[in-house]
């Protein structure tokens, strides 16, 4: 019996899992996969790239599939005309992440969108709930890429006492098979977002070699903080720093943030040429705490299933708890 929750029956797809709108791993060909397996597939926007947006979104507006769009929000205020490229291509919601979503609020719901933030505290869930956000994602520190400093365990139940009465609460960071997603819907969360987990999948647009480091890691392998940001030059708003795994580039430069910034012209020449070759001895892996449970690249359908069957067998074993069942 499928997981019914109010996110299944807002996005109107089969299983309560969404797809990490990872900056161009989640490609349409990973969406596509994702909502055709019965999760919700979203396009990782990113830092807004129109030229890839544009490649991008008509497989998704042509195809008979739900969808999304993400965008990095602080990076959408710089071009806010890729939303109406985005809106164009007839999505099912759009996912706006760190950074304030009220610019784009009206224009979203005037679409027939609804609007996903991922938050990574209470009060940033309230804020966006008071703006017009539909579902919230909580994200804890666990996760892969930028966040904060909660953990998802704590993070997802205080979040869901403070807005679920008003929006869908979503779980992210963590979570990486059907006990992450049974787990997630005992603490509040009516779904949970995959993001290292579905890196690790057949259609996810990252290179081979990333996906065979991520088989290989363990979730003590990963490092939270700025030296991947300042070796490409892009550095992010306070408080958010970036979770990848720890590679020689990493160990050479922990604890040496500053001296990195300052050799910043030959570094940063190198760290590009780097990821242009696929040396991730250098480029960073982008992962989180759940690349523990990452053992194989299968396809990503086969990934949504897995967990989804998996956690409706957890939660009949337990009798369902509270989870309500619509």
């Amino acid at each position: 019996m499928p997981l019914s929750t109010r996110l299944t029956e807002m996005l109107g797809c089969r299983h309560p899992i969404l797809l990490a709108a990872m900056d161009v791993v989640s490609d349409a060909r990973l969406t596509l996969a994702v909502s055709r397996a019965g999760g919700f597939g979203i396009l990782g926007g990113g830092y807004g790239d129109r030229d890839w947006l544009a490649a991008q979104l008509p497989a998704l507006r042509e195809s008979d599939q739900g969808f999304g769009v993400g965008f990095i929000t602080w990076s959408l205020a710089r071009r806010p005309e890729l939303l109406d490229l985005a809106l164009a291509a007839k999505p099912a919601a759009i996912w706006l992440s760190f950074g304030d979503p009220a610019p784009f609020v009206d224009k979203i719901k005037a679409s027939g969108c609804r609007l996903i933030c991922q938050v990574q505290t209470v009060a940033m869930a309230r804020d966006a709930v008071a703006k017009g956000a539909d579902i919230i994602v909580a994200q804890g520190a666990e996760a892969g890429g930028h966040g904060d400093a909660r953990g998802t365990f704590a993070l997802v139940p205080a979040v869901a006492d403070a807005v679920a009465d008003k929006a869908v609460v979503v779980a992210a960071g963590g979570v990486g098979d059907g006990r992450g997603l049974a787990a997630a819907l005992m603490l509040g969360a009516e779904g949970v977002v995959l993001g290292t987990r579905l890196y690790a999948s057949q259609e996810a647009a990252g290179h081979d070699d990333a996906k065979a480091r991520m088989v290989a890691a363990t979730g003590d392998d990963t490092v939270r903080g700025l030296i991947f940001d300042i070796s490409r030059q892009n550095l992010w708003p306070l408080p958010f720093t970036g979770r990848c795994l720890e590679n020689a580039h990493s160990r050479r430069w922990s604890g040496r943030e500053l001296a990195l910034m300052q050799a910043m012209g030959e570094e940063s020449k190198a760290y590009q040429a780097a990821r242009k070759k696929g040396d991730f001895d250098v480029a960073a892996v982008i992962a989180g705490e759940s690349v523990a449970l990452v053992h194989d690249i299968p396809p990503a359908g086969a990934i949504v299933r897995e967990i989804a069957e998996k956690a409706e067998a957890l939660l009949a074993a337990g009798q369902g708890g509270p989870l309500a069942r619509r």
